[in-house]
């Protein structure tokens, strides 16, 4: 009886590890979104929009660490880092509609697009807060990224407003 305890113990342990990876997989991809969405905001940039040329980069580098802070984690729970795009994944797929939506290629529509992607990162990272399967330090690790995009959000939102 004491092995078979211990033995659901380990299995319900397991699956909450998978879970929380699962979360964290999410964020990963959304950020890998995120990396794409800006990548291809750069090409869409006119030579008088070169200003927002270092505002996109710094979001890429930001996905970039999140995603390093993030695989370290997953790898920690047992799982392997994705590497694709949440195309296919749970939370959200709204960078792959923001990079259609790229058709106007002026300064304001490029910056909507944006922030709508940045909406799709904060929804993200809302709905890993509100998940049951992340245990504390994952998210405190979590709302600190989810607050550091949000000043990138509003930031773009701002850029945005402002070229109305």
């Amino acid at each position: 009886m004491l092995f078979y305890l211990h033995t659901r113990n380990y299995n319900m342990e397991t699956l909450t590890s998978r879970e929380a990876a699962g979360v964290l997989d999410d964020l990963i991809k959304i950020n890998n979104d995120r990396i794409e969405g800006y990548e291809k905001a750069l090409k869409d940039l006119k030579p008088e929009d070169n200003d927002l040329q270092l505002v996109f980069l710094k979001a890429i580098d930001q996905s970039r660490k999140v995603r390093m802070v993030l695989g370290k984690e997953i790898q920690t729970l047992g799982e392997d880092i994705p590497t694709g795009t949440s195309g296919g994944g749970a939370i959200h797929r709204a960078w792959l509609e923001v990079k259609a939506t790229f058709s106007g290629h002026n300064r304001h529509s490029i910056l909507a697009s944006c922030e709508y992607g940045e909406d799709a990162a904060q929804k993200a990272y809302e709905s890993a807060l509100k998940s049951e399967h992340l245990p504390e330090y994952l998210s405190t690790i979590v709302l600190e990224e989810k607050e550091e995009l949000k000043q990138v959000h509003d930031h773009i939102k701002s850029l945005r407003d402002r070229s109305a």
